[in-house]
Parts: C-alpha cells; structure tokens; sequence
C-alpha cells in the first residue's frame, strides 16, 4: 500500500496500523500538525488529560493492565520535559509505553527556539531506545520500531521525538514497513546447561527460596511458577512489583520480602541456602544493606536483561531468558532429575516465624480510623478480581501487605521510582484498558493533591474509577522516619495544620464526581458499598485516618534485614545456618 500524506497524517496511519486504540495527551504548537489527522482518525481514540504527567502515568497503566504499549503525546519544550517522570517510572518499572512528542523545526533545533528542549537528550538515561525524527518518511518506521522495542525483551519505554517540519511535509506513505534494527536482539530462551545446573542446586538445598519479581508477571508465566512451586514445595516470596503472581492463599506464599516486607519472607531469604531468583533485580529495598544479605545462600539468577545478572548480588547460576521459558525448562529439568529435596525443617522454622510474626497493627483507643483496617475492608468487599493502583508511601505499603491478591497484574503502584501523584492518572489508564473490571485508586493525601486534577478527565470521559484517600493529614511516610530517626521534629509534614484545606468531599464534587467521607470504623463498611454501587461517575472517598499510624514491619534504609523490627519495640531474630 503507497500513498501520498503528510508527516502528521503518516504518524496516525502508523499508530492504526501497529494496532493503538487509545492515547493520552495535550495539544501544543510543536505536535499540533499531528493532531489535525488525529481529528479524523475512527480508531484511534484521544484522551485530553490536564497535565502531561497524567498522560504518561495513564500510559503506564493502561499498558500494564492490558499487557500491550500505552501511548502517550506531547509537545516541545514543557510538554515534553513534564513526561520525563512517567518515562523515568515506566524505566525502573519496565513498563511498555511510547511517549510521541512534538519537536521545534530541524532548521531551529540547537537555536534555543521557543518551546525547544533536547528530550532525547534528556531522556536517554531513562529510555529503552529513543529516535528523534527530521524526516518524514522515517516516521513509519520509527513508529513500528519504537513499538516492537518497548514490548519486546525487557519492556520498557520508548521516545519518538518529532520535528515539526517533518510532520507538514508531504511524504509517501508505505504499508508494511522494514525495521531496521540489526543489533537489537533479545534473548529469550535459557541455556539448557544452566537450568540443569539450577534444577541441581534445587534438589542437594535444604533451605530454598523462590524469589519472584515482577518479570514472571511480564512473561504471563504464574501458572508456571505456581507448578513448579507445587512440584518442588519450595517456600515463594513476591516483591511489590510481583504481588499476585502467586495467589497470597497459597500455603508456600510467605508474603512480600523487603523493606516493609513480613517477617517470614525477609527471614526466609536471610536463612536461605539458595535463592532462585526469577525477574527480580536485587533492589537495595529488598537486600536491605548489601553485604549482610542472605549470607550462606546461593544464587540461581534469571532474568531477561542480561544486565540484570549479578548488577548487585553475584550468581553462582546466571539465566538470560524469558521468564516463562526459563520456568517451563526448569520444571521439566527438575522432574528429569527425579529428587526432591527435603525441607520440612525449613517450614518448621518458617511457618514459626510466620505465626509468631504475623502482619498486624495498632488500633485507637479514641475510635479514629486505623488505615490498615481500610484495606483489610476494601479487600474482602472489593475482593480480588478488581485492580487496585497504589501511588507511593504508606498507603502503599499497606495495600500491599494487607489487601489478598489472588491473580497476576491486580495491584500495580510506582514502585522502582516511587513517583508520588501515580495512582489517580494511572487507575484512569487501567479503567479505559479494563473497562469491565472495578478499579480502585489507593493514595495518600499527599500524593492525591499532586495529580487529582485527572479527576475532571475521568468525569468528562466517563472513566468510573473509585479513589480511596488515606488520609493522615501528613506525609505520611516522612513523618514517620521522623518519628524513628529524627526525634520526632516534624519539619513540613503537616498538610492540613488543623484545617481541611482541600475538602476533598468538595473538591471532587468540583471535578464533576461523587465525594464521600468515613471517619470512623463502624462506617467503613456501608461507605465503600456505597462507592460500589456508584458506578456512572467516578467516587473519591476521604478516609480520614490516624497521623500516627505506622508501617510494620520495617528495615531501616541503608541497615541489615537482620536488623528487622517487626514493631517499634520488637526486632525478630533468627540463627543464620550454614
């Protein structure tokens, strides 16, 4: 197929094409030739967001929620620069999206024109591949290279910066085009040796954890993880980016390891005598400090990006590949082997960590609100079919330890960059990708006054997402690290100072939703029914919980996870085995 078009109109060609249902976006001078096709366009459906921000993060999460590339679109200069935090989270996250932006002409690039700013430039730390096109009849192809780059290998995003001289000049447009990426290919299949060698390792250990990360969800592969766990009995720890990949009712599920993970799970890799590591990285939030972790354990490490693999914890097994790949070899591997390793000591010892440290928390004597409660109500109404996106702090944290996620990709949250103001645009993107499914947003009163201003592009594209504000009045997380490390001196934490300043109840009202408000326990229930039932406009319930509520267990940044406090006044202990 060859026809004669516009840049512009060869950019919207090139999206329908590749299969773009959606995109999030402002117009602006630089990308505004792009958008005059874009008008015409039957397939392709523009959702105007109210900062750029939000168009990258409802990228983000429509991407995630649907397994394919979220799109997002800018202009020069302030547009672009404000994607750079989506793209930045979708990075640390490997989440697929391409971020299209508008650049000033060729002829004015390196000028300081007005609106210019080098975002390639800017964003090549932070980018999977980016392209600045000046030539209009690269833009198709750029636009099914981008594509393939952010979906395949490791996900992640892509730029297509494009000069606004490139979009109004005339061009031929040809379907299909020929990517030209000669360097670029991904492993996906393991080598046979070193999943023999893993499938060794598993059946002479006495003390194995599965350590799963958020790559075994990327693949689609928790029925695979789930046989083999079964198949061999090893205990199973998600991090945040992996909660659901294995069902939390799991009897081997010990829960969520790290920073603020359980006791269990933390526990389980410092014991250990050999982690198989599958799409996870190592991240300091996990390890804790670095040379204290998991001292007498081996390392079977598998992962996709082969740059990944002994970053920050040496592998005695290294596996480049897929993770879905690498489960199905490793399961076969493991049955041809015939052994199985006997590890009842080892679920003695953890199943008494388990029960003895037990995720808990405090209630108030004066009947206020305790957060955790919160999740624990809004998991057993909402239950887990539904999608909760978290933005980042404490309500995060207890949304990942206190709501039950039974399937693979239902809670999604910021985490490797922990970008405050994610969840509301984001729980947009799930919603316009799942639009049959109920979609909870989960923040703090922090975060919800970064980005709440999406709210009016969910009223006006009626977009019923349900936004659950934990609401502290605070910081919350800051305050407590002052709480802990710094004497209680609450420097500029305090949001409110004593006043409602938004009332939230009120503010969403503004933004054409439905505002509701709990403030005390035996109201929770009736509240978040309420919430349910409303389901022709989006809901934005203001919890009003205690200030002093806190997040336990913890390890403290930059210590030990031997150094573990399961409360303020408690700190497990356990032997390390050689």
């Amino acid at each position: 197929m060859t026809e004669q078009m516009t840049g512009a109109q060869a950019l919207v060609r090139a999206l329908e094409h590749v299969g773009v249902d959606t995109v999030f976006g402002i117009p602006g001078g630089a990308i505004l030739p792009a958008y005059d096709p874009l008008y015409d366009s039957t397939k392709v459906r523009h959702v105007l967001v109210r900062h750029e921000q939000g168009a990258g993060h409802a990228a983000e999460g429509y991407a995630q929620a649907t397994g394919r590339v979220g799109v997002c679109m800018a202009t020069s200069g302030p547009g672009a620069t404000n994607l750079v935090t989506p793209i930045a989270d979708a990075h640390m996250d490997s989440v697929p999206i391409v971020a299209i932006t508008g650049q000033v002409a060729s002829a004015a690039i390196g000028t300081d024109a007005f609106q210019e700013a080098d975002i390639s430039g800017i964003t090549m730390p932070i980018t999977k591949h980016n392209f600045l096109v000046t030539d209009p009849a690269d833009i198709p192809r750029t636009i099914v290279e981008a594509f393939h780059i952010a979906s395949t290998g490791r996900p992640g995003p892509v730029l297509v910066d494009i000069s606004k001289d490139a979009l109004q000049a005339k061009t031929t447009f040809t379907w299909p085009v020929t990517m030209q990426l000669p360097g670029y290919r991904p492993v996906t299949r393991p080598h046979s040796k070193q999943i023999r060698e893993a499938a060794r390792l598993i059946a002479e250990s006495r003390r194995p954890v599965l350590y799963v990360g958020g790559g075994v969800h990327k693949a689609g592969a928790s029925a695979e993880l789930r046989e083999l766990a079964e198949l061999t009995g090893i205990p199973v720890i998600t991090t945040l980016m992996a909660r659901g990949s294995f069902p939390d009712s799991h009897p081997q599920h010990l829960g969520m390891p790290g920073m603020h993970g359980t006791v269990a799970a933390v526990g389980s890799l410092q014991r250990s005598d050999l982690i198989i590591a599958l799409g996870a990285r190592f991240d300091d939030r996990v390890t804790g400090r670095l040379d204290t972790f998991a001292p007498n354990a081996k390392i079977v490490h598998a992962d996709i990006d082969p740059a990944e693999i002994s970053k920050n914890r040496h592998a005695d097994v290294p596996i480049v590949g897929d993770c879905r790949e690498v489960l199905t070899d490793l399961i076969a591997a493991v049955k041809a082997d015939g052994r199985k390793g006997d590890y009842s000591d080892w679920w003695k010892a953890l199943n008494a960590l388990r029960t003895t440290y037990a995720l808990g928390y405090d209630t108030f004597d004066d009947g206020t609100l305790a957060p955790q409660y919160v999740m624990e109500r809004l998991s057993s109404i909402v239950g887990p079919e539904a999608y909760y996106v978290a933005g980042v702090g404490q309500h995060q944290m207890w949304a990942a330890q206190f709501i039950g996620y039974e399937r693979p990709g239902t809670f999604i949250n910021s985490g490797g960059l922990g970008t405050m103001g994610f969840a509301v645009p984001a729980a947009m993107g799930v919603k316009m990708g799942r639009p049959e499914s109920v979609v909870w947003a989960i923040d703090g009163d922090g975060c919800f006054q970064m980005t709440n201003q999406e709210l009016a592009t969910c009223a006006l594209e009626g977009v019923p997402i349900k936004v659950a504000v934990i609401n502290n009045g605070n910081l919350g997380m800051v305050r407590q690290w002052q709480t802990l490390f710094y004497d209680e001196r609450y420097s500029n934490t305090n949001l409110q100072t004593a006043r409602r300043i938004p009332d939230f109840v009120k503010l969403a009202e503004a933004y054409g939703c439905v505002g509701l408000r709990c403030e005390r326990p035996e109201d929770v229930d009736a509240t978040i029914q309420k919430a349910m039932e409303i389901n022709d406009a989006p809901v934005v319930v203001d919890f009003v919980v205690h200030e002093d509520a806190m997040v336990w267990p913890m390890v403290a940044a930059g210590t030990s996870n031997d150094e573990i406090k399961y409360a303020r006044d408690m700190a497990p202990k356990w032997e390390h085995e050689d």
